[in-house]
């Protein structure tokens, strides 16, 4: 384009300079005709030729004159076609001061102050980009038409590798609630709020899905599944703790009433009636009192006082401490041995739990006659065992038999009074000593239940032929 204009700008020149020459040579040649003498035509040639010379020393002197603005003039074309492409590194080269300089100087300038500019966007750009990925909620922008313009690692997590810029969102969610919340806001340009629940297995979303004010939208996705998970849980709980306190509450209330309606009760009558008063009472009492343990052991604020204890002597505690309501059940309660090793352990949390284990044993477990209790080493804890010779558990109640209120024969629970709290707190006081717990059982083989506790960890001792 430079060398176009140039060259145009030349011609013009040098048309000028052959027009000019043509002029003085017309002029001459006339002046000549009506002037006497050969002087004047030796005037008019020397005039000719002095002007073809210096029109042959101003061409080559314009040509180069031409040719240096136009090599300056493609180096800012090379400039701008860098900066253009990004390159914000580029710079013209100041030779020297001239006409052309200043502009060079302002070009250079601008460059820099475009190159700082980026560079702060860019910036702030990867800090949001670095604060959208910290983020636990899932988040994706996009365009008018639907495709994806960004995406943090989460929803890339969430939706797999199919999410990517310039695809559309269609392509990698199938989900119709969030698909409808999407086309609300682009199309109604409105805040659309849903919940997706198939956008992954198990998991539950709420979705928040904003117009963008240049067009597209924002999409916000946030996990509520373990808030669903408690709400259901908090919902069941109260389901069951009404079930439970109605059903004695029921029964005392219908045989009081009895009793006052009948002015003359018998006495016989009046203590058949009064035992099952005092029978309900003592199990809305045992709810009562495990619904506090459980709240206990699950609150945030439950402190264990853990200290070096044998295993084998918490295993003697617990066999001694419940032989005698055994004994009057006509069960037998057996030691199957334990090491001699130290556990961190609450011995009063302890009890409880062997406590509770024992219980449940002796109450689905009598017809076996006998209940064992041990302990076996494992590799850094202590496996204790409660094991009953009863009639045994169906594999499907195994993984949910720890659960609140969960029993695996309803009516057997209601009349052996259990609540159905007593291994969920179990659960909880071995998790709190950061152990685990679980069953095993086969139908006519009884039922075992173990349960962890982690080694006292011991420092190694120095050696005897070690220099102090």
């Amino acid at each position: 384009m430079t060398s176009k204009v140039f060259l145009k700008l030349l011609g013009l020149f040098v048309l000028l300079l052959v027009f000019h020459t043509l002029v003085m040579e017309l002029l001459f040649h006339r002046f000549v005709e009506h002037t006497a003498g050969g002087g004047l035509r030796a005037l008019g040639r020397e005039a000719f030729w002095s002007g073809l010379i210096a029109l042959g020393i101003a061409l080559p002197l314009a040509a180069w004159v031409a040719g240096r603005i136009s090599t300056r003039l493609q180096h800012v074309m090379d400039f701008a076609r860098r900066i253009a492409d990004g390159d914000m590194t580029a710079r013209l080269e100041l030779r020297k001061s001239d006409e052309l300089s200043p502009m060079e100087a302002a070009l250079n300038q601008t460059a820099e102050r475009l190159g700082k500019d980026f560079a702060e966007i860019e910036s702030g750009r990867h800090e949001l980009a670095v604060m959208l990925d910290s983020m636990q909620e899932a988040v994706v922008a996009l365009t008018p038409e639907g495709t994806v313009r960004w995406s943090n690692s989460v929803m890339q997590r969430i939706a797999g590798t199919q999410i990517r810029a310039g695809r559309s969102l269609v392509y990698s969610v199938r989900d119709p609630e969030l698909l409808a919340c999407i086309r609300g806001a682009l199309e109604r340009r409105e805040l659309c709020i849903g919940r997706a629940s198939t956008l992954a297995p198990g998991r539950v979303f709420e979705v928040n899905a904003a117009p963008l004010p240049l067009g597209g939208a924002l999409v916000v996705l946030h996990d509520v599944t373990g808030i669903e998970a408690a709400q259901k849980s908090r919902r069941e709980f109260v389901a069951n703790v009404s079930h439970e306190l109605r059903t004695p509450l029921t029964s005392i209330q219908g045989y009081v009433e009895t009793l006052i309606e009948d002015p003359n009760p018998g006495p016989e009558t009046t203590r058949e009636f009064l035992g099952v008063i005092l029978k309900n009472a003592t199990r809305m009492n045992r709810l009562t009192e495990d619904l506090l343990a459980l709240a206990s052991v699950e609150s945030p604020d439950y402190k264990l006082t853990l200290q070096p204890s044998r295993a084998s002597v918490l295993v003697k505690d617990a066999i001694d401490s419940l032989g005698g309501i055994v004994v009057d059940s006509g069960v037998k309660l057996q030691s199957g041995g334990a090491p001699d090793l130290p556990v961190m352990a609450d011995p009063d949390a302890m009890n409880q739990v062997f406590g509770n284990l024992i219980e449940n044993a002796l109450k689905y477990g009598k017809e076996g006659k006998r209940i064992r209790v041990g302990a076996r080493e494992l590799a850094s804890e202590v496996q204790f065992t409660v094991q009953d010779f009863g009639p045994g558990i169906s594999s499907e109640h195994l993984e949910r038999i720890f659960e609140r209120f969960y029993r695996v024969d309803k009516a057997r629970s209601r009349e052996s009074g259990g609540t159905g709290l007593g291994l969920a707190i179990v659960k909880h006081i071995v998790q709190a000593h950061g152990g685990r717990i679980w069953a095993e059982s086969e139908l006519g083989n009884g039922a075992s239940f173990h349960f962890t506790l982690p080694l006292v960890q011991t420092a190694p001792q120095p050696s005897a032929n070690s220099n102090g």
